[in-house]
């Protein structure tokens, strides 16, 4: 099985002609379509909203596309914090841990919905910014996540969010300071390929805030479901069907929530990879063919222009766009790092590589270009959008060497 690059033949080798490799490429006609139909799919409920994850394409350019589309952005930095107020955006949502006050300070400064990782974060953020009329706490139940037999995460062993004691003690305690308005957050599976896990998710949280509202008192204004929705990065997985993910979430909205006195809550995600991922080629050029033990094509990309395979073992489907009917064969797709995980692809087959072939590297869209790092020196890539109308923009330039140096200069070496 394969993957059909958004781009022709044609229209990269033109595209490459005009830029040189390696870049990060997106699909603006997708993005759209991805954020209209997520829209659609929970267009049931009035007050959804998509707060796009920052961190997984932190782009201007991509980020006023889903400004554009109706949604939000969710973020975790000061810096993030800074690009969507520069940007405009109105309804952001920060989700940090290990917060610096100057960060809470800021998400203050932007009206932004400050979303608690840690009970202890309350008296915190009361201290260094004040608490404001709108909190969310993010939960985190800990053990195993699973959907029947199959085990989807761990959630006792992540980092991020408190326990239901501590939740709802937070609750209690931000009722009693004052606090107006009271979200909940989780985030228990990564990357997930089934329709079943926002539906299941739901209705424990929705579950929870009943609760809730028996135990404290209060009603939930939103219900941020985070991310989790993954994409089919191999060719052989079933892609996600979100009108069936949305429509799951609304019968457990109907069955649970509706009943007990809560049916205005709003519902809120953030699918980062969801709505970028498959949208996103990194495309590259082979430099060198090496025979030793195994048969190793170099190309010009590196892991400081996609981490995932180097640090997650993950696999990314690659296309050679020159030769797509050639005969196969079996290689690794390699970088140019000092570091023996720098592949994209071991013992993959693929047709036949040839030196200055093309390759795309697929659903490059979110966390590539942004987990970008300089390692070796290496400079990150360009990022280039194609437009609806098959025309291309670059919309972030890549680093030169001087940009580099930039933060060493003028200091004795």
């Amino acid at each position: 099985m394969t993957k059909i690059p958004f781009v022709t033949k044609e229209a990269l080798n033109s595209i490459t002609e005009q830029y040189p490799t390696p870049f990060h490429l997106y699909d603006e006609k997708g993005i759209r379509e991805t954020a209209r139909a997520l829209n659609a799919a929970f267009s049931w409920n009035p007050g959804f909203k998509e707060y796009f994850a920052v961190k997984a394409t932190p782009t201007p350019a991509i980020l006023k596309i889903l400004q554009e589309e109706n949604c939000g952005v969710d973020c975790a930095t000061d810096t993030e914090l800074v690009m969507a107020e520069r940007m405009g955006f109105k309804d952001i949502l920060f989700t940090s841990n290990v917060t610096k006050a100057q960060e809470y300070q800021l998400a203050r400064k932007v009206n932004a919905t400050i979303n608690l990782d840690a009970y202890e974060h309350i008296a915190f953020l009361e201290e260094v910014a004040g608490l404001p009329e709108v909190v969310s706490l993010r939960y985190n139940p800990g053990g195993v996540f699973s959907l029947g037999t199959d085990i989807m995460d761990h959630p006792e062993e992540s980092k991020f969010g408190m326990t239901k004691a501590q939740l709802l003690q937070g609750y209690k305690d931000l009722k009693a300071k004052g606090v107006q308005t009271f979200g909940l957050h989780a985030f228990l599976a990564s990357n997930t390929l089934t329709n079943d896990y926002y539906p299941i998710l739901a209705g424990q949280l929705f579950d929870l805030a009943v609760e809730i509202k028996k135990l404290v008192g209060i009603e939930l204004d939103f219900i941020d479901l985070s991310g989790g929705i993954g994409v089919n990065y191999k060719p052989e997985q079933e892609q996600n069907d979100i009108a069936r993910i949305g429509a799951g979430v609304h019968a457990k909205y109907d069955e649970i929530l509706v009943p007990n006195g809560l049916g205005n809550l709003k519902i809120y995600t953030e699918l980062g990879r969801f709505m970028l991922a498959p949208h996103g080629h990194l495309v590259t050029r082979v430099l060198h063919i090496k025979d030793t033990y195994r048969r190793y094509v170099g190309v010009d990309a590196t892991a400081a222009n996609l981490m995932r395979p180097a640090f997650y073992d993950a696999y990314h489907h690659i296309t050679n766009i020159s030769n797509p009917d050639g005969p196969v064969e079996v290689v690794d797709v390699t970088g140019s790092l000092c570091e023996n995980n720098d592949k994209f692809a071991k013992n993959r087959e693929l047709p036949k590589v040839r030196l200055g072939d093309t390759l795309v590297i697929h659903d490059a869209g979110a966390h590539g270009a942004s987990m970008g790092y300089n390692y070796n020196g290496r400079l990150r890539s360009a990022e280039i959008l194609l437009q609806e109308d098959g025309s291309t923009r670059m919309i972030r330039r890549a680093e030169t060497m001087e940009d580099y140096f930039a933060t060493i200069q003028g200091f004795d070496f």
